[in-house]
């Protein structure tokens, strides 16, 4: 046991996996380090060595003694400003990050922390234990609160306290939610919010005798996971112990305004659950509250009621502090507990992006949010009566990210707050859009495969949705893995016979803000189910070979025509959508200037077959599949087969998402191999084996050299480049 106020243990940290920054297509910038990162270096401005190691063994402790409340008391505040460190630090770097839920749930954490060091063999599954003492694992069905894990992995000895500089850095091993095997001291991975206490269930069923612990939120209870785990739980009267943080806020506002009736523990006893609420900014209350629950015999749940981020002022009850606190309110707390190293190290930390320079694009901007304007000005042309009959607006807790605020704010009669339920947002959609009446769903792309059985029978009950996923495919997505919404085209799982009877399903992947909103105003009112998945990251505008948007005025969306951004005469295509697309446009345009006769398709309607564009594509001497998505479920795979259904001979290729995260922003599609650089290569290597010219593998590199060597400028379509000249 390890004796109460012991000081924290260190050792040396295990090696975290290497991440190599990739070089880009700009000759002017060099290939970078993560140690070029301003704040590497630093020592962690918080002293972690503070942390009190407090053993309390609950069945044998009925009250906290003086000395061991002072102890928790300290490591608590000790906790959270550790935490209001470096989650602002990942905020202000543009890496973002989530220091609310983390904040709140201090006090449980550091009790639960002290009855595993007390007595770890009465608990469930257990750490690491190479060199360390082996502690239970912190299950967290709030994935987002992953800073906790993080810091406890550096208490328990697992990594040193500057490691959590890196927070959700690319390349670090440090991501938005807590990945098995990835990081040190982490012993689960949490996946999706309120997806974890079927998995403690096992791990309880799994080591009979002990008591198996979970943390969650009243977001995670607003799953229908929670409830089939709480059935179960109690049916098997299960040892199984949940430490709810219940701060009423989630990120669209607070359940008790936006969803009336809902209360986490009266849900739970419904179930069968015993369960009692506590104040959890009070520390005797909360330890006597947590030591029944682990003495209780079968299933128990601590609701846990506090504001969000108690005492913080301008934050304390707001949502605002659900992400990673502003600047100014994280520099004002900081300060005001005497951590001015801290303060420093957040007022000169600089904003992370691209390092890339996309010479062929136009201005960034966010499809995502375009999606909720044009809904907008669809609406608005009705009027109110009109709209209330004909129309339902849905929202998952995420109106923000999909765009659905501003339709939520110009037609509030239309617009539902329809909490963390995806399940029963989208099939209450399905219900509504029928007999000529639309309902629009929204939510993140990588939520969609939990609602693929609802889309089959609104597909059968020939239901009209509207749907947007936001946060399609890998880009920008510090939350990593378990938030990649890669698998899309899981959707377009009806049959011929849907399509027969004007029930098909649409899938689009717009390419820019203009295209959004073009696609937008032309399916609104189609019937049957339409899915449009935009980035979470900005793209640019598609400029053609003048400079001229792509999709601006003149253009015209066509169901089931693709795009053809560059042709000409070309032995070869890419074909791309999304955000792939201006990274292709990219690649593409290089190898244009260097000599290589290439062509770019954007594919927009991804699940329709454009036959004049197929009869150009089998034509050519190779076809790549540039895309975001994963290649075991993308585009790649129904194009190679629609190529060879049409006697397609030449060579072909596919591009994307085919392992796991590495973190940051920017550096997921260079992670993945789809950006400009990554493309450039695939497509020579694709033009070498379709022995195009006489070009030799020395040919080959010499185009690679100029295409990365010379960035484009103004007039790069109209030069006519030099043939590389090889001395035999």
């Amino acid at each position: 046991m390890y004796p109460s106020g012991s000081p924290v243990p260190t050792r040396q940290h295990f090696g975290s996996p290497t991440f190599r920054w990739p070089k880009t297509l700009n000759s002017k910038i060099t290939a970078m380090d993560a140690s070029e990162l301003p704040w590497h270096g630093n020592a962690f401005p918080v002293d972690l060595s503070q942390y009190r190691q407090v053993a309390i063994d609950p069945w044998q402790t009925e009250t906290l003694s003086a000395q061991d409340s002072a102890a928790l008391s300290a490591n608590i505040e000790l906790c959270r400003d550790a935490l209001v460190c470096f989650t602002s630090l990942g905020g202000a770097s543009g890496y973002g990050g989530h220091t609310g839920g983390a904040f709140d749930m201090m006090p449980e954490v550091c009790l639960l922390d002290a009855f595993f060091r007390a007595c770890p063999d009465k608990f469930g599954e257990g750490d690491l234990s190479d060199g360390c003492r082996k502690v239970p694992t912190f299950f967290d069905e709030a994935g987002h609160r992953v800073a906790t894990q993080y810091l406890f992995s550096v208490l328990h000895g697992h990594m040193p306290a500057a490691r959590l500089l890196d927070y959700r850095v690319g390349g670090k091993a440090l991501p938005g939610h807590p990945e098995l095997g990835l990081t040190e001291g982490i012993g689960f991975s949490s996946g999706r919010l309120g997806h974890m206490w079927g998995h403690v269930n096992g791990v309880s069923r799994a080591q009979p005798g002990r008591v198996s612990c979970c943390f969650s939120s009243d977001g995670s209870q607003m799953e229908g996971n929670t409830a089939e785990a709480a059935r179960l739980a109690v049916a098997q009267n299960l040892p199984v112990k949940l430490f709810i943080d219940d701060n009423d806020v989630t990120i669209a506002g607070h359940p008790s305004s936006y969803m009336k009736g809902f209360n986490v523990g009266r849900t739970l006893e419904g179930q069968g659950m015993t369960t009692e609420d506590v104040d959890g900014e009070s520390l005797e209350k909360l330890y006597a509250a947590m030591r029944r629950a682990v003495m209780h015999e079968g299933p128990y749940a601590v609701v846990i009621k506090r504001k969000m981020c108690p005492g913080v002022r301008d934050l304390e009850g707001s949502n605002e502090g659900h992400d990673a606190m502003p600047l100014a309110h994280a520099v004002q707390y900081l300060e005001s507990r005497q951590l001015h190293a801290a303060v420093e190290l957040l007022k000169k930390v600089p904003k992370a992006k691209d390092p890339g320079h996309y010479p062929l694009a136009g201005s960034f901007g966010a499809p995502r949010q375009v999606f909720g304007d044009a809904v907008a000005s669809i609406l608005t042309k009705m009027c109110p009566e009109e709209r209330k009959r004909r129309v339902l607006v849905v929202d998952s807790d995420l109106e923000g990210s999909c765009g659905l605020k501003k339709v939520g704010q110009t037609c509030p009669e239309v617009y539902l707050k329809g909490g963390i339920m995806e399940r029963g947002n989208f099939s209450a959609c399905a219900g509504f859009g029928t007999e000529g009446r639309q309902a629009v769903f929204g939510t993140f792309a990588a939520f969609q495969e939990m609602i693929l059985s609802e889309v089959t029978m609104a597909r059968l009950n020939h239901s009209n949705v509207l749907c947007h996923f936001s946060h399609s495919g890998v880009d920008d997505m510090s939350d990593n893995t378990c938030h990649f919404g890669v698998n899309n085209f899981f959707s377009d799982s009806g049959l011929d016979a849907h399509d027969t009877k004007g029930h098909a399903t649409h899938l689009f992947f717009p390419a820019d803000v203009r295209q959004t909103a073009k696609v937008v105003d032309k399916i609104f009112w189609m019937q049957g189910l339409r899915f449009i998945y935009t980035t979470r990251s900005k793209v640019p505008e598609i400029l053609d070979e003048e400079g001229k948007p792509v999709f601006g005025e003149d253009y015209t969306f066509e169901l089931g025509k693709d795009d053809l951004i560059l042709g000409g005469a070309c032995d070869g295509y890419v074909v791309s959508y999304g955000d792939a697309l201006y990274r292709a446009m990219d690649a593409v345009g290089r190898l244009r200037r260097a000599g290589l006769k290439v062509g770019l398709v954007n594919k927009c309607h991804g699940n329709a077959v454009d036959e004049e564009m197929m009869q150009r594509l089998c034509h050519a001497k190779f076809v790549l599949v540039a895309e975001s998505q994963n290649v075991r479920t993308g585009l790649g795979l129904r194009m190679g087969c629609w190529l060879l259904e049409r006697g397609f001979g030449g060579r072909f290729g596919r591009c994307g998402t085919h392992r796991e995260g590495c973190g940051g922003t920017w550096e997921q599609a260079h992670h993945q191999g789809y950006d400009p650089a990554s493309v450039v290569t695939k497509i020579l290597d694709l033009a070498h084996a379709a022995g195009i010219g006489n070009h030799s593998q020395f040919m080959v590199e010499g185009h690679k050299h100029r295409a990365i060597a010379r960035p484009l400028g103004a007039g790069w379509a109209s030069e006519t480049a030099e043939t590389v000249k090889v001395a035999s």
